[in-house]
């Protein structure tokens, strides 16, 4: 179950994975006060920069194409609304709160390193709006995830000038009249930074941590369901024997195998079929379940290893160097590790609903898993699970239909300076639409994994897996007869959103990040 929160130490540049899944689970953040020295020093070197009288990109030029456009002195500030409004072009859906809260902070991490020119009173307002819980309204669309996440960052932006709207307390409201309420005046932007404050990929990443960090909880419940379908169709512990994984070396397979094994232990179902058991292996779904989910696994680490890096980088431009007083260029915001790493999610989720779905088929099939059709004690007159599996099928192929990798697409953008994109906030967007599909494919294998062993009462099943479903039945009785589905597929699928199932089963289950 969900533990409560505390509020997270943001140390820019080296936060831990772990800390941002607090931040996106809903904790607060609080930039340390060794921030504040980088911080001044790398505004005071913008001011130093524009006293030479040079162009620099981004402070007193145009932007993109129109870069070789100097702009006056007295024009400055005008220059960097204007780049904020203009940006602020999305569209579709608002972006999910907890989506944006996780990109502010990204934001606040990455600008108090020291590299983007931002003042700390534009910093100090950013974290301000984050911990009084006022968050910018950012359609989810019109992000090509290179040159920044212009338009949602833009978004954000002029939020903080007062533009646009914001959320506050579940409700929607005029910016600057939700900044005020909260005693905060909206923000006159200085030089450089509202081209600061919208370049960069924070909104991809925040959607691909999201990703991430839901695609941890499925597998683990996918671990805890996998092991009660085996126990429901009889199937053996044996493929699950670390000797096998630990020749194979695949450190992802040998700690899944471990976990199914550990879940299985101590069951007395298990032990019914030990001896003198007809069958001599068991179907993929059931038998290749570490090698399936251990390849998942290993994939969302590397995820996990990218976007690490990604979450305590920075990736504006131009960079600002204060020890130099230079103002580099260059192309820090173009979000190729991260779609690289919102493909390798998609994939992994993509295929956990899938092995789960295929558990689901066994498990309502007499033939191959000897219980009765359907798991109803009277078929015919009772349809049981004929059409859950059919759900689970149709969200498994949707899946499939959105994973495609989308870092292979590219499409030239800003009169061809921008002439090859990432497409990671498209990549990293579906991710939690993908996590939403295969949870609920593991809720149903939940509600017909627990069916499926109650035929094989009295005998039990392991003590962790009886825990799981103990905390199941209490919400959802055995099906008999036929009942409205859809009120028992939904509590099933709470308990394995919430992480209730893999609390029940009590044994550490591996973890991503």
């Amino acid at each position: 179950m969900e533990r409560p929160l505390n509020d997270v130490l943001l140390v820019p540049g080296d936060t831990p994975l772990a800390d941002w899944r607090e931040i996106y689970r809903g904790a607060s953040v609080r930039l340390p006060a060794s921030a504040a020295g980088p911080i001044a020093e790398s505004s005071a070197a913008v001011q130093r920069i524009l006293a030479k009288g040079e162009p620099v990109y981004g402070i007193n030029t145009g932007f993109g194409k129109l870069a070789s456009v100097r702009i006056d002195a007295a024009d400055l500030a005008t220059l960097q609304r204007n780049i904020v409004l203009s940006h602020a072009a999305g569209t579709g859906e608002p972006s999910p709160t907890a989506i944006v809260r996780l990109m502010m902070a990204l934001k606040l991490a990455s600008l108090a390193q020291g590299a983007s020119g931002v003042r700390p009173a534009t910093i100090a307002l950013l974290e301000k709006m984050i911990v009084a819980g006022l968050t910018p309204v950012v359609p989810a669309q019109g992000s090509v995830g290179a040159s920044g996440d212009l338009a949602p960052l833009a978004h954000m932006a002029a939020a903080m000038i007062g533009v646009g709207e914001i959320e506050v307390g579940g409700a929607r409201q005029p910016a600057d009249m939700a900044l005020r309420a909260s005693g905060l005046a909206p923000l006159a932007l200085g030089p450089k930074e509202g081209l600061a404050l919208l370049n960069g990929t924070q909104f991809s990443t925040a959607n691909a941590l999201a990703g991430l960090f839901e695609a941890e909880r499925l597998l683990q419940t996918a671990l805890v369901t996998g092991a009660l379908s085996t126990e429901a169709a009889k199937g053996s512990d044996t493929p699950f024997d670390h000797r096998i994984h630990a020749l194979r070396r695949q450190p992802g397979q040998i700690e899944a195998g471990d976990a199914l094994r550990a879940l299985m232990s101590g069951s007395s179902i298990r032990a019914s079929h030990l001896k003198d058991d007809e069958r001599v292996q068991d179907p993929y779904c059931l038998r290749c379940q570490p090698q399936v989910m251990g390849a998942a696994l290993d994939v969302l680490r590397q995820a996990a290893t990218t976007l690490g890096y990604e979450a305590n980088g920075v990736s504006d431009n131009p960079l600002i160097f204060a020890d130099t007083d230079e103002a580099l260029s260059g192309g820090n915001f173009h979000a190729e590790p991260v779609a690289f790493a919102a493909d390798m999610i998609a994939l992994a989720v993509c295929e956990i609903g899938s092995l789960a779905e295929r558990r689901i088929a066994m498990l309502v099939d007499p033939a191959l898993s000897g219980l009765p059709a359907f798991l109803t004690p009277k078929p015919g007159l009772n349809s049981g699970f004929m059409i859950p599996q059919v759900t689970a099928a149709a969200l498994v192929s949707e899946n499939k239909q959105r994973a495609y990798p989308a870092s292979v697409d590219s499409i030239p953008t800003s009169a061809n300076q921008e002439d090859h994109v990432s497409m990671a906030a498209h990549g990293a967007a579906r991710l939690l639409p993908m996590a939403r599909n295969a949870t609920a494919v593991v809720g149903i294998e939940l509600l017909a994994a627990a069916q499926g062993c109650d035929f094989h009462a009295p005998l039990a099943s392991s003590p962790a897996l009886e825990a799981v479903r103990a905390l199941l039945r209490a919400q959802v009785p055995h099906l008999t007869d036929d009942r409205h589905f859809h009120p028992d597929m939904e509590a099933a699928n709470a308990l394995v959103r919430s992480g209730a199932v893999t609390a029940a089963a009590g044994l550490a289950l591996p973890e991503v990040a």
